[in-house]
């Protein structure tokens, strides 16, 4: 019973959101009527929802490159760090993040990039930047609770009988064993990166406005062609959500 109803209140709001993108009119009622595809026709021929479509794919492959250049060096240090009982302060370090309200760091960035020194509000590298903050902790996560699963440190072990150098440990034994986990990481990042509002809200110019950002001033607008452009999102999530369960499965 307790699943059941958890089910429907996590479904039934996706529901009418997918319902309501075909209905012709939704005014003052449970349900729209009509049947209609204008909303999908409209979106697509909006520059400025294809701008932000493409925006926010770009934000998010630079901030999975970037991602997995500074987490699976930060996860090897932090796993050993952990089995020699010193990865406390790296862990809390890491971790920082998820614990500070995004609005926080929104606020913070709009304080120090609009600055005279730092004129970088607005600017892709800088929504690339605060996206790598948000998104780095659970890419780091995973592959540390990955490293542990595997059981690495025997694996080094025999490494380094055969006279594998800690470098060469790195790039030939973990690297390797850490792909499967690294790639369902990274689907998880640019899910959490297409889909993140609060940061991008406070700090994207009117150039770089990504999707979640876009998608808010539709509400403003016909429902209809709000729930259409929230499929799409939907959509994304969805594909982002089934590749990360593959390459979950094929870890395993």
């Amino acid at each position: 019973m307790t699943i059941a109803l958890y089910l429907a209140y996590l479904l039934l709001p996706i529901a009418l959101l997918a319902v309501g993108a075909f209905g012709e009119s939704w005014t003052n009622s449970l349900l729209p009527s009509g049947f209609t595809l204008r909303w999908f026709g409209d979106l697509i021929a909006d520059g400025s929802f294809r701008r932000a479509f493409w925006t926010s794919l770009l934000v998010a492959a630079g901030t999975c490159a970037a991602a997995a250049v500074l987490a699976t060096p930060l996860a090897y240090v932090l796993y050993h760090r952990g089995q020699q009982g010193s990865a406390i302060a790296g862990r809390l370090l890491a971790s920082l993040p998820v614990a500070v309200p995004a609005l926080t760091l929104g606020f913070g960035y709009v304080l120090v990039f609009s600055s005279d020194q730092m004129p970088w509000l607005g600017t892709l590298p800088l929504l690339i930047a605060a996206h790598v903050v948000l998104t780095l902790p659970y890419l780091t996560q995973t592959l540390v609770a990955d490293l542990r699963h595997l059981g690495l440190a025997d694996l080094e072990a025999c490494a380094a009988t055969l006279g594998a150098s800690p470098s060469r440990q790195f790039w030939t034994v973990a690297l390797p064993c850490l792909r499967h986990s690294l790639l369902s990481g990274l689907v998880m990042v640019a899910a959490l990166s297409i889909g993140e509002f609060q940061i991008s809200n406070l700090i994207a110019s009117f150039k770089f406005r990504t999707y979640p950002v876009v998608l808010l001033q539709a509400f403003y607008g016909a429902t209809g062609y709000a729930c259409a452009a929230t499929v799409v999102l939907l959509v994304l999530a969805l594909a982002a959500a089934k590749l990360s369960a593959q390459a979950t499965g094929a870890a395993r």
